[in-house]
């Protein structure tokens, strides 16, 4: 084997966070807030970024080692006077977690029947505002030869019935993900993927109670193993072991990881089975009757 063909293969050396500085955004609550605060245990520095309010109240809860900026991630020039101000009070940056996401809200709709708008804004946040995140930071990431973590969903690859604008954009922020960490490998800094399955924070309660139907699809369409929520804590303690280690995929909770890893047999099935089961039919239908 040559030198060139072992470099190929040599993995980077593990992430150590004290002393590193970490960039979070949508920081102010749920997974965000949850991963900030496990960073700064850690002993890392955390740049906390968010549009709402609550980011100034996670950051002042985490003392000297956390900041908050009040940052829209679908602008990239607002990203990037966020990385100069972080320079400015820790330094470089070493990780950074593109985790801003939104869903349609509480209330579930089919492609016919998503109002006007929603399609776009998901985008925009979920997909640009992970591409402007990474675009912003990742000049910081090669020097300090550190690490991107970029969170998806198990919607990356679950049918994203009832779901379609949020399941879009998580299916291809993972792809952005896996290109960017092939992209880096010749550079010793790396990224990863986070899949969380369901967990308890406000986006998941259009599924567990905030709308009917949606409640209904989801009771009938996952198997009761994989309907528990873990708590944004629980999913924060795994992301940063996942970041620490460098994963290129971070399966949280893990009863996901076997049909994550036989997706390309189980999603034909789950969407024959989606498509012919008359009770899932009929919620759809009284769903698009309802916005019709």
């Amino acid at each position: 084997m040559t030198s060139g063909t072992r470099n190929m293969f040599r993995r980077s050396p593990r992430l150590h966070l004290d002393g590193c500085v970490a960039v979070v955004t949508g920081a102010g609550g749920g997974i965000g807030s949850a991963v900030a605060r496990e960073l700064v245990s850690r002993g890392a520095a955390v740049a906390l970024l968010d549009v709402a309010p609550s980011v100034n109240d996670v950051a002042r809860s985490l003392g000297d080692r956390a900041i908050a900026l009040r940052v829209d991630v679908t602008s990239l020039d607002e990203l990037r006077t966020a990385v100069a101000t972080v320079h400015d009070r820790f330094g470089g940056i070493d990780v950074v977690h593109a985790n801003a996401g939104i869903s349609s809200g509480d209330t579930a709709y089919t492609v016919a029947t998503v109002p006007d708008g929603v399609f776009e804004r998901v985008v925009s946040v979920n997909l640009n505002g992970v591409w402007n995140t990474i675009r912003a930071t990742l000049p910081d990431i090669v020097t300090a030869r550190g690490h991107v973590l970029i969170t998806s969903s198990t919607y990356a690859y679950l049918n994203g019935l009832a779901n379609a604008p949020y399941a879009a954009t998580k299916a291809a922020v993972e792809q952005i993900g896996r290109a960017l960490r092939a992209e880096l490998a010749h550079t010793g800094a790396t990224a990863g993927v986070l899949y969380p399955g369901w967990v308890a924070t406000p986006i998941a309660d259009v599924a567990f109670g905030a709308d009917d139907i949606a409640t209904a699809l989801v009771a009938r369409a996952f198997p009761a193993p994989l309907l528990t929520p873990i708590s944004p804590e629980v999913l924060a303690a795994g992301a940063v072991d996942g970041i620490e280690r460098r994963a290129a995929r971070i399966q949280l909770p893990r009863r996901w990881r076997a049909y994550s890893s036989m997706r390309g047999i189980a999603n034909p099935l789950s969407d024959l089975v989606l498509e012919k089961d008359r009770t899932i039919r009929a919620l759809v239908a009284r769903l698009e009757r309802r916005h019709l």
